[in-house]
């Protein structure tokens, strides 16, 4: 062993360097499996020596296994560091340092170390509490299935019961059935009717209660004296002949039509011409054949009157639209290219639109001079309906419009009074797309009479 002497004025730093040297020679000489290189210690500036690799052997003996983590450690005598570590030696406490390797540093997150925290942070007590319970749970099992009923034995009591699951079908057979029975009160009829309206909106099920005879039935309630039953009767009848072509053509061969215009005809209530109007509107609409024998059996005349009559105006404009459908669907229909591959019988449609000679039944009727007086209404609906309604008819009553001082001073006020209503609303931030829509409609309706 050589001793190296340093003068008292030799720097101490000196010193430990020779002394490091030394070591360095030493180890190298015993060939040691861990390879010493010397780094610049960054974080304090002075020079520190890092062993790369360090691995313990196994054979030398039991040792101390110090794990380390992304801090520095000290590394006392008798200790050993897993494989791929950093070790140093700090020269300026003399004592070797580890922490973990490079390539353990990349991936150790403070993710990881909560993970093994949480890990080794289980009680054993804990567990052996937790494994007891799962236990009990299991052996309770059979307790908690004692408190059910087997699925079979369920089944059987329901089958003993004679529960009785009906169709759509079956149930309209039993109300036909109830309805048709000299047993059944009137407050039983209404309440029949109003369960066969609900299920008549399917289509499938209007058609099926007409092929079991329930047309005639509800026909034979448009007749009744008891108002209620006209009242629920065309409830039910529109609502099977809404957008239903086999429905209507048979209420048409039925005599619905002629049933529901001698409903309109004749004194009835107020609610009771609401419904029939309804049934009406249903029944006409996109069906031309319906329309021509409308037409034909003085349908415009008994709208006319009963118009004239309504001075509530509830009816009027009801009156109104289904004018006005009646007009917008012969205009469509004529459209070149409309429903020429959608549909193969658009000759056969334009045919019986044709026979709809509506236009000139509105103007013999006294229709031009009829519907501006729904303009004095003071509901914005029925000033719409009406707006709509003279421009669909300007084709025929054009002339009498201009000459008509009434209902020229009735847009003028209306445009004023719309204009004045959309300024209020821009102020207060509403929404103004409907009154500009009705001052649009006044303007090409004015634009058209000039």
């Amino acid at each position: 062993m050589r001793l190296i002497y340093c003068h008292v004025g030799v720097a101490p730093l000196y010193c430990l360097f020779l002394v490091f040297l030394l070591q360095l020679h030493c180890s190298l000489s015993q060939k040691s499996e861990g390879a010493l290189t010397v780094l610049e210690n960054t974080e304090g500036g002075e020079m520190g020596v890092e062993e790369e690799e360090l691995t313990v052997d196994d054979d030398d003996g039991d040792f101390e296994v110090l794990q380390p983590n992304e801090q520095w450690q000290t590394l006392k005598p008798g200790q050993a560091v897993p494989a791929g570590s950093q070790v140093r030696l700090n020269l300026q406490t003399g004592e070797r340092e580890v922490r973990l390797g490079e390539e353990q540093l990349k991936y150790w997150t403070q993710e990881h170390r909560e993970k093994e925290k949480s890990v080794s942070s289980i009680d054993p007590d804990e567990l052996k509490r937790a494994l007891k319970k799962i236990k009990e749970d299991l052996n309770s099992q059979d307790s908690v299935a004692s408190r059910f009923r087997p699925l079979e034995e369920l089944k059987k009591d329901m089958a003993e019961l004679d529960l009785l699951v009906e169709t759509d079908v079956q149930i309209m057979r039993r109300l036909l059935d109830q309805f048709n029975s000299s047993n059944t009160t009137t407050e039983q009829r209404l309440s029949i009717l109003q369960e066969l309206e609900y299920l008549v909106h399917q289509v499938d099920n209007a058609q099926t209660l007409c092929s079991m005879g329930g047309l005639s039935l509800i026909l034979e309630g448009l007749n009744s004296s008891d108002v209620r039953l006209q009242e629920n009767s065309a409830f039910v009848l529109g609502s099977a002949v809404a957008s239903n072509p086999v429905v209507q053509v048979q209420a048409v061969e039925g005599g619905a039509l002629q049933t529901l215009l001698t409903t309109l005809a004749t004194t009835q209530p107020l609610n009771v011409k609401k419904k029939v109007l309804f049934a009406l509107a249903c029944l006409l609409r996109h069906f031309p054949y319906a329309q021509h024998h409308f037409l034909s059996h003085g349908g415009l005349q008994i709208l006319s009157e009963l118009f004239r009559a309504d001075v509530g105006g509830v009816l009027r404009t009801r009156i109104v639209t289904v004018l006005y459908d009646m007009i917008s669907e012969k205009e469509l229909i004529s459209q070149v290219g409309l429903d020429l591959v959608q549909d193969p019988s658009h000759e056969e449609r334009l045919r019986q639109y044709s026979e709809v000679s509506l236009q000139d039944e509105l103007m013999e009727k006294g229709w031009c001079g009829l519907v501006p007086q729904l303009l004095q209404s003071t509901e914005h609906d029925y000033r719409e309906k009406a707006l709509r309604a003279l421009l669909a008819m300007t084709p025929v009553c054009l002339d009498q419009y201009r000459s008509d001082s009434s209902l020229l001073g009735s847009l003028r006020s209306l445009r004023l009074q719309y204009s004045e209503l959309i300024k209020s609303e821009m102020i207060l931030g509403e929404e103004t797309s409907y009154f500009t829509e009705m001052v649009e409609l006044i303007d090409t309706l004015q634009v058209k009479v000039k």
